[in-house]
């Protein structure tokens, strides 16, 4: 059972809240439908009832908030809007994605794919899909994990009839498995073929919550639809003999030849007709909808009006449901592992910016080797002096932006509330797998900018320096450093760019300043500094240890390692602090 209590929005700029003291209930076992109309707030109530909006009030899912609970996916299957996967990416792998995310196994978006209609263009690419095939891979989405309650959003727009009975036929077996199914639409007659219970509200209010046979006979009106030619003559004589045989029949020019008979029948207004020898070119009965204004709390709205419409059960076929998850999902870390290396190759873009970058970097080494005047180590990651970072460097701070960067603009995982990317477990994967990316990136340019030298001026110029060690420590440090400066920039300002912006300020503006405080002469030496930690802390590490810690002290002491470790812990502070900030608001 859903249980909303008291939901009201945030009010904005002093005007009334979308949603204002909203409380009703979605009982298992059947669908219940949230009507209004273009802004009355049932989106907006979606987003409270899943902690996605700013108010108060709160949503029980069996008697849980959704922050209560450990596993979102399995108990709640959310569908907001269109589908939010980024749009090269396949819909099977959109879908695997999510399943990682979600801790149920891979062969699962094959099933679902197969239950929505989707088993053909498992490889389609997102953004080539048309309106209805969008809609039915946000329900494949929705029910990836199995989930006991579907909250939808408009899940039947932009499908044609026959799609639209397939949805609420699938829906109606969710349901009849014991399952919640509360979805919004904002068009009563579907409300009326496909619900167990309709609430409906009105400028974020409610306005009445009955169930489906109680709101067929008071909010939908059987009418008479009538096309002749002589329109008016015709509404003039049902209207006389109405009022002469005291019946209460209201007629309504629809215009041109169209009128609507309200409180009469097919065979009364023809007779009618034809009694005045009026022509009449169509003669059908219809289902007209009353509005809002006219919708009672309790009980019908009138007794000149008894037609019932037949329950959703008679008129729905019940669809085919996937199967139920018959493992348990999974936990540790290999989940969100498994959810970012997909999501970081699931698209071309990775593939590319590395591709380009190698061959820049390679290109670069050629040229600067040309001078004489460039030393190897500047060589082989090809960094002029015109540049502030090596190409590879640049190209791991960029994919690390587009880590978070890709994740604001395309929120998969926002409904989710406990998948959403800002949860640790989230963060430490994508700084796992950034600086992984990142020291493949590394090697690799040094491999192919060496290969390239050794290809154009032979073996005497490729060498492996003196110090070697201590350079390669340096520039993998430098390659995570960028990937996890652009990751932490942009999961800080929500915005890929933001994360590139953060990268280009450390040899900018952050390393010309630790130059100058650098400058001057230092009275104080930091020799001895592996003794003082072995006291500080206890340790007893071999006193061959000592050379090391003192080369990895060297290289922090540097002005870029010193730059890119007070920007990195200025953006963990910046991170933390923005993810409390979002956490307290619920």
């Amino acid at each position: 059972m859903l249980q909303a209590i008291g939901l009201t929005s945030a009010p904005r700029r002093d005007g009334p809240p979308v949603v204002d003291d909203l409380t009703f209930e979605a009982p298992s076992g059947s669908v219940t439908v949230l009507l209004g109309a273009p802004g009355s707030g049932k989106t907006t109530a979606l987003r409270l009832m899943l902690e996605l909006e700013a108010g108060r009030g709160v949503t029980y899912f069996k008697g849980r908030p959704l922050h209560r609970i450990g596993h979102p996916a399995r108990e709640v299957g959310v569908l907001l809007g269109d589908v939010p996967g980024h749009p090269a990416r396949t819909a099977r792998g959109q879908l695997r994605m999510l399943c990682a995310a979600a801790g149920v196994p891979a062969s699962r978006a094959d099933e679902l794919l197969e239950v929505v209609g989707l088993a053909g263009l498992g490889d389609q690419r997102v953004g080539t899909l048309s309106a209805g095939m969008d809609r039915r891979l946000g329900l494949a989405s929705a029910l990836l994990g199995d989930p006991h309650t579907l909250v939808l959003d408009e899940p039947t727009a932009g499908l044609s009839p026959r799609e639209r009975s397939w949805l609420h036929g699938l829906l109606r077996a969710h349901a009849a498995e014991g399952g919640t199914v509360l979805h919004t639409t904002g068009d009563p007659k579907e409300a009326a073929r496909a619900a167990d219970r309709v609430v409906t509200i009105d400028d974020g209010r409610l306005v009445a919550d009955q169930d489906v046979a109680d709101f067929s006979r008071t909010r939908l009106r059987p009418r008479v639809a009538v096309r002749t030619p002589h329109a008016a003559r015709l509404a003039a004589v049902v209207s006389r003999e109405a009022r002469a045989a005291r019946r209460s029949v209201e007629v309504v020019a629809e215009g041109g030849s169209r009128l609507s008979v309200y409180g009469s029948s097919c065979a009364e207004v023809g007779d009618t007709a034809y009694r005045h020898g009026v022509p009449v070119h169509q003669l059908a009965d219809e289902t007209g909808d009353a509005g809002p204004s006219v919708v009672p709390a309790r009980g019908p709205g009138g007794g000149q009006v008894r037609t019932v419409l037949p329950g959703p059960a008679s008129t729905v076929a019940i669809s085919k449901l996937p199967p139920p998850i018959s493992v348990r999902p999974a936990r540790g870390p290999l989940r969100p592992l498994r959810y970012e290396m997909r999501r970081l190759f699931g698209v071309r873009t990775a593939g590319l910016v590395m591709a380009a970058v190698l061959v820049v970097s390679a290109g670069l080494s050629v040229l600067l080797a040309r001078t004489g005047r460039t030393p190897l180590p500047d060589l082989l990651v090809a960094w002029p002096d015109l540049l502030p970072l090596p190409p590879a460097a640049f190209a791991a701070g960029l994919l690390g932006a587009l880590s978070f960067g890709d994740e604001f603009r395309y929120p998969a995982l926002a409904a989710g509330r406990g998948t959403v990317p800002r949860r640790l477990g989230f963060l430490l994967a994508k700084l796992s797998v950034s600086a992984g990316v990142a020291l493949l990136l590394a090697v690799l340019s040094v491999l192919v900018d060496a290969e390239a030298l050794r290809l154009f001026y032979g073996n005497d110029l490729v060498g492996v320096p003196e110090n070697a060690v201590q350079l390669a420590v340096s520039w993998a440090g430098l390659s995570v450093g960028c990937a996890w400066a652009g990751l932490l920039g942009a999961g800080v300002f929500r915005l890929a760019g933001a994360g590139v912006a953060a990268v280009l300020a450390v040899p900018v503006l952050v390393v010309p300043l630790m130059q100058k405080l650098l400058a001057g002469p230092s009275a104080r030496s930091i020799a001895g500094l592996p003794g003082r930690l072995r006291e500080l802390g206890w340790l007893q590490w071999p006193y061959e240890t000592d050379r090391w810690v003192m080369a990895v002290v060297r290289v922090v002491a540097q002005p870029v390692g010193l730059a890119l470790s007070l920007s990195l812990s200025a953006l963990i502070c910046a991170y933390v602090f923005t993810s409390l900030r979002g956490r307290a608001r619920w």
